[in-house]
């Protein structure tokens, strides 16, 4: 078993670090680069400077003291549309372990 934790709500480095998995991932499978790294750190940057904690939600998963996983719901909109899962990214070191399912049910 790993030895992942899930933290709730924002750990300094959060934004860095949702950005760098992103920028990688969609990097490596999608070709896409600094446009849409900048447009994902601006969103997640805008996002937690106006975090709800009663209708939003930020879970990081965390092995050795370093974010490995991320996962956000944007619920402030929710009255008018749906809340958004938004940002759910895994560092490759940990995908197939469940993380990914451990921080969808947090």
């Amino acid at each position: 078993m790993n030895n992942v934790t899930i933290h709730t709500g924002y750990l300094p480095g959060a934004i860095g670090r949702i950005v760098e998995l992103h920028g990688t991932y969609y990097a490596e499978h999608w070709n896409l680069g600094l446009f849409f790294e900048a447009k994902a750190a601006i969103e997640i940057a805008a996002f937690l400077q106006d975090f709800d904690q009663e209708k939003d939600g930020l879970w990081l998963a965390l092995q050795d003291g370093q974010i490995v996983g991320a996962v956000v719901i944007v619920g402030r909109e929710a009255e008018e549309q749906r809340a958004r899962l938004r940002w759910f990214i895994l560092d490759p070191k940990v995908q197939g372990q469940g993380v990914g399912n451990r921080l969808m049910h947090e």
